[in-house]
């Protein structure tokens, strides 16, 4: 859970004052057609409580967050994201795109312009909000099944036809113990009568009382060959100021124990190999592992440590940056489950079709990847975290289908 200096809060505020104060010299233009006085004073007189009332909110959450306990943190901070993005991104929409029009005025006639700009104007603004709203109140709970079929040549056919389901990100303390708003994920999952669920970390925001009445809902998840976890890099404990080492310990032995109650096997850099007559398969776990500033507990040689060559191998690896660097090229793991990105929780996707600001961060963030004969798989993520809302990028449960490529005809 990331915490913002005072000062850094301020900035922000100043920030949204500037682009209210454009938004506010472009709303004058724009109402410049309307004749009655008071009507323009009541709009304008609107404009003005909202920005001065969004501000003062803004600055009475920050001060509040350094009162209130660490239970009740998330909570203001998601509201902090939530009336900074819904306000903030639509008027800075507005400014720019009135003001591309302005400037561009050549185009349309006079008498054009006095509709078509503050038409187009108003549209730009609103537009924007609505979907800010519709992502934070309904497309965050909006979860989508995405269906994916591999086959591989090393599949020993008993296997064929193995069904995965992968989940991740689920960062529960956002969910602020609103149990409900997770069972319709459950349902959907229990549905594709998976052979294994695999989780691929970031089960909480920093705290393991966080997971506070979780284990009722979470054991509900049913898998007929098992159900095993790895952890993600909020999972640690690091994302926060501990009196003394050994809390912090406690701390992260409260989130390993809870895997324990939800009946998930934890690989803490190891293996679990699962035998049939003369086939095995190996479900590989790495702690967390990535680029970017992220600590790397993650240890792919000790988890292989005790992996025969001959298994047929998978691997939970939370950060994708993991694959490139450790995985791909430099093993022979046919696939690797990771999660991480969340997809930014904002961008494109529509049939094979997907784009994301983050993709300027990480080069596997959401969906397939192949390298030789190596795949990876980034979801886009089950829960969210900061800003409470996803923008085009749906909470994401993933079936994968495997395969022997000497069945297929």
């Amino acid at each position: 859970m990331r915490s913002y200096s005072f000062f850094t809060i301020v900035l922000l505020c100043l920030a949204i004052l500037l682009i209210d104060a454009l938004a506010f010299y472009w709303l004058l233009s724009i109402t410049r057609p309307i004749t009655s006085i008071l009507l323009k004073n009541s709009i304008y007189i609107a404009f003005w409580i909202f920005t001065i009332g969004l501000i003062t909110s803004i600055l009475l959450l920050k001060i509040k967050l350094e009162l209130v306990a660490p239970e009740r943190q998330q909570l203001i901070i998601s509201r902090l994201y939530g009336l900074t993005v819904s306000s903030f991104i639509p008027k800075f929409i507005f400014v720019v795109v009135i003001s591309i029009l302005y400037f561009s005025n050549f185009v349309f006639s006079e008498q054009e312009s006095l509709i078509i700009i503050p038409l187009v104007g108003v549209f730009s603004g609103f537009l924007p909000f609505f979907v800010i709203l519709y992502a934070i109140f309904s497309a965050v709970y909006r979860f989508k099944v995405h269906h994916i079929k591999l086959n591989f040549d090393a599949l020993p056919m008993r296997y064929n036809g193995l069904r995965i389901v992968h989940i991740s990100d689920l960062h529960l303390g956002s969910f602020n113990f609103k149990y409900h708003n997770l069972q319709k994920a459950i349902k959907k999952i229990n549905q594709l009568k998976p052979d294994f669920i695999f989780f691929t970390g970031d089960l909480v925001n920093n705290f393991a009382w966080e997971l506070l009445g979780w284990d009722s809902v979470l054991n509900q998840l049913s898998a007929k060959q098992g159900k095993i976890a790895v952890l993600g890099n909020h999972d640690y404990g690091d994302y926060s100021q501990w009196p003394t080492p050994h809390d912090k310990q406690i701390n992260f032995k409260g989130i390993q124990e809870f895997y324990k109650k939800i009946d998930f096997k934890l690989l803490m850099n190891e293996a679990k190999v699962f035998e049939n007559s003369d086939t095995q398969i190996a479900i590989i776990g790495v702690e967390n592992w990535g680029n970017g500033g992220f600590k790397k507990y993650g240890d792919l040689e000790k988890a292989l440590e005790k992996v025969d060559d001959s298994n047929f191998k998978i691997l939970l690896s939370h950060d994708p940056s993991h694959w490139p660097e450790e995985v791909a090229h430099h093993t022979d793991i046919a696939l690797t489950l990771s999660g991480h990105t969340h997809g930014m929780q904002a961008g494109i996707s529509f049939r094979n079709k997907k784009w994301s600001p983050i993709k300027y961060k990480y080069k596997h963030w959401a969906g397939l990847y192949k390298e030789g004969g190596q795949y990876l798989y980034v979801t886009r993520g089950l829960g969210w975290m900061g800003f409470p809302g996803r923008l085009g990028m749906r909470p994401e449960i993933t079936l994968i289908e495997l395969s022997c490529a000497k069945d297929m005809t």
